[in-house]
């Protein structure tokens, strides 16, 4: 899907090809085995409505071009969609799924969204992190799902590297719950976005809404039309769902590929509640140095980091990488073990390292980058994070304590939430491993009368 997503628009395929592809897809599926689906990138301009997955269900559906740049033939044809919102009408009587995608170009879901068939937003690729995108579709009073791609432009889905300096980040994966593997249970899951999208790693994550009182879970989002449901419970990520409470239990269960470092728990844009498999007694010699964040939402977001981290009055005894994906660029502790040196690339995510100091709390470290600069005490880096922000979108720099080693790699915990009584609720979690991975799990959106 890379491979023809990317060739769909940017890449001369007339429609032999495409009709050959359509035959491959057909050919290679096998329910129970390999699912694929025939689709395609539709890659507007962000000022035209900004670049769209889009996955058919069918094969022989045509594609709906968002230009004909580098094709032979010129022409104007009828399947040509030059704004989000001609891709939309086209799209309108097809068995499709739309998701709206981040790479150099992003989505515009403010120009444009059809929630009938956009029924997800793309927070995680190769291109970075962008959960920015999230909490504009909640703003909005979009009812969206999650996923995270690839997008490596070198065709190795669930195994893409960034490698040299261009990309920051490694390509996401995007676990789908399903009863069977079939393309109708894909379909299926998508529509009702019951699914989780990760940085790359390979994690379990479950996150429930549990009532007192009976809540009605709807089949569809009623705010497109009339809609069934029926009376739940409970309800599990993607569920739209109204209550009568002011209040919910939400319940978390996961297992990490990595021991679990937190978990933040987000009603909507607002973090409500952050979780830790330890405690403030548990904080060792180990601090964790981040820098993360974007310039800005399109094309040149990445940030390139340079700076030197020097300790007085204590010495570190080693580091670790977090998050540094580029083999080029790495952390150098010295010989001395009293200064580190990085350079790296943020776009949107983070990374950085962990130093073992030789004394927990002595000491001073000062922080010199072509962003920003800081001091701290060692002593006052503790539990909570430390955070000095360098405007951008997210370009901030932040420091906590961890024990000097995690080894818990389930977590499971049920969180009492209060409500708002106005709109929607979109009730979600974030993971973060102790290597550096997160996931996000689609919002339940929890609203009453």
């Amino acid at each position: 899907l890379d491979v023809i997503g990317h060739q769909g628009n940017d890449f001369q395929i007339d429609d032999a090809f495409w009709g050959e592809l359509n035959r491959l897809s057909a050919e290679l599926s096998k329910d129970g085995e390999f699912v694929v689906l025939p689709g395609y990138e539709w890659s507007g301009n962000t000022c035209v409505g900004g670049d769209r997955n889009v996955f058919f269900r069918k094969e022989g559906r045509p594609i709906f071009r968002s230009s004909r740049i580098l094709l032979e033939d010129q022409a104007p044809s009828g399947n040509d969609c030059f704004t989000v919102e001609a891709l939309f009408g086209a799209l309108e009587k097809e068995d499709v799924v739309v998701i709206a995608h981040v790479g150099g170009r992003y989505a515009n879901i403010e120009r444009a969204h059809d929630g009938r068939i956009e029924r997800s937003v793309e927070i995680h690729s190769s291109w970075g992190t962008f959960e920015w995108l999230l909490h504009d579709a909640f703003e909005l009073g979009y009812r969206v799902g999650v996923v995270s791609h690839s997008d490596d432009h070198k065709g190795r889905p669930g195994a893409a590297l960034p490698g040299a300096k261009k990309f920051g980040a490694m390509g996401g994966i995007t676990c789908y719950l399903m009863h069977e593997l079939t393309r109708d249970a894909v379909f299926e899951t998508m529509r009702k976005r019951r699914h989780y999208g990760t940085t790359g790693a390979r994690l379990l994550l479950d996150v429930r809404a549990r009532f007192d009182a009976p809540a009605h879970r709807f089949a569809e989002d009623p705010r497109l039309g009339a809609s069934d449901g029926e009376a739940v419970s409970e309800a599990m990520m993607g569920d739209i769902v109204r209550s009568a409470e002011r209040k919910v239990a939400f319940a978390i269960d996961a297992v990490g590929a990595s021991p679990v470092e937190r978990v933040t728990v987000f009603n909507g844009a607002e973090p409500v509640a952050t979780l830790r498999t330890f405690e403030e007694a548990d904080l060792g010699r180990r601090i964790r140095v981040l820098c993360e964040g974007a310039m800005c939402r399109g094309r040149s977001r990445e940030v390139n980091w340079k700076g030197t981290l020097a300790v007085t009055g204590n010495r570190i005894e080693r580091i670790a990488p977090i998050n540094f994906f580029n083999p080029d660029l790495q952390p150098v502790l010295s010989e001395a073990g009293n200064e580190v040196t990085w350079q790296a690339v943020t776009t949107g995510n983070f990374t950085g390292f962990d130093i073992w100091l030789e004394q927990p709390d002595k000491g001073e470290l000062k922080i010199a980058t072509n962003v920003l600069e800081a001091c701290f005490d060692c002593a006052s880096i503790g539990l909570e994070d430390t955070v000095v922000d360098a405007g951008g979108l997210g370009r901030r720099m932040r420091l906590f304590r961890l024990p000097d080693t995690l080894d818990q790699h389930r977590f499971a915990a049920t969180v009492p939430l209060e409500l708002k009584g106005e709109g929607d609720n979109p009730l979600y979690v974030r993971l973060t491993q102790e290597d550096g991975h997160q996931a996000w799990t689609s919002p339940i959106y929890v609203f009453s009368d």
